[in-house]
């Protein structure tokens, strides 16, 4: 569920135009007029005020948004300007590229759904032109490099129809592949979690879970490390409950000394119009304090503004 709060009768696309323009005029920006519009409007209304701005002034929104913000606001906003998939293609290709986040590109990779990652990938071809397999095999690395590629390119059903005679011969796949062997097999994990369902996988880790007393992840944790670890983790996790994994990802964020805005923005500013409301649920459920307040806590001015914005009211 989506904790964006558009207005229910908003203003037209040239009304904001017209509004943004004239934050823009004058001496500085009117940065309060630009977030209390833009932080208010779905992704099909702010691609109708980009088109109504260029037709009135001949500019290009982005354009002038990124000269007349700056800092962890600009770093914001300019994501939320675009659809969800082209912004996700963006992230990818600044995370895989120079300077690399490969953190950043593998958590958004594993979780996505099939679907997306499908359109995903033509949008990423079609705006940078390059494929996406190929920024990956050029800028990841060994296991982490296998089960990105399988991911992005296996077709993997959505449905919540389970085998579950297969679920639980999967399980035992695993558990021979990786904590019964001296070393670990990890074709058959990258197979397994590439090629299988979230409902599928969520019914392995319950029959992992029955059958050898802890849970998948804790296996996966034991036998294997670094960004291919971190690639098993986030699939299973997302299998799960995507909430969950994402407030975590957002704890972690804010935890401890110093704020990564980058993640705690790409979260955000990511899941707004998808699933955030279950993810402040979670984050409330298992951190004892509203994501708002961890929020309003650990950011400052128009962009703690902006993000809280795009959280919704405090609960």
């Amino acid at each position: 569920m989506a904790t964006l709060n558009v207005p229910p009768l908003p203003p037209s696309p040239r009304d904001d135009a017209i509004q943004l323009y004239a934050a823009f005029k004058g001496f500085g920006c009117d940065t309060s007029v630009v977030v209390n519009i833009l932080a208010h409007r779905d992704a099909t209304q702010r691609a109708y005020i980009q088109q109504e701005y260029k037709a009135m002034y001949s500019g290009d929104l982005l354009k002038r948004l990124s000269s007349e913000l700056s800092g962890k606001l600009e770093t914001a906003l300019l994501p939320w300007m675009h659809d969800p998939a082209g912004r996700d293609a963006i992230i990818l290709r600044q995370s895989l590229t120079l300077p690399k986040n490969l953190e950043a590109a593998t958590q958004l990779i594993c979780s996505r759904t099939p679907s997306q990652l499908h359109y995903l990938r033509q949008i990423y071809h079609s705006k940078f032109g390059v494929y996406l397999e190929h920024d990956i095999e050029t800028n990841t690395s060994g296991d982490h490099k296998k089960i990105l590629l399988a991911y992005v390119t296996t077709p993997r059903h959505e449905g919540p129809e389970v085998n579950r005679e297969m679920a639980e011969k999967d399980a035992k796949v695993l558990y021979k592949a990786g904590e019964k062997r001296l070393g670990t097999d990890e074709k058959t994990f990258v197979q397994i979690f590439s090629e299988r369902s979230a409902a599928h996988l969520a019914a392995i880790t319950s029959y992992y879970h029955s059958m050898y007393g802890h849970s998948l992840k804790k296996a996966v944790k034991k036998e294997t490390s670094g960004n291919f670890a971190l690639a098993l983790l986030t699939i299973v996790q997302c299998a799960e409950n995507p909430a969950k994994y994402f407030a975590k990802v957002l704890r972690k964020a804010m935890k401890g000394l110093g704020t990564d805005d980058t993640k705690l923005i790409r979260v955000i500013v990511t899941r707004a119009e998808i699933d955030l409301q279950y993810i402040k649920a979670e984050y409330l459920k298992k951190y004892k304090k509203t994501l708002n307040d961890a929020v309003h806590s650990e950011t400052s001015g128009h962009y703690r503004a902006f993000l809280l914005s795009l959280l919704g009211p405090n609960q």
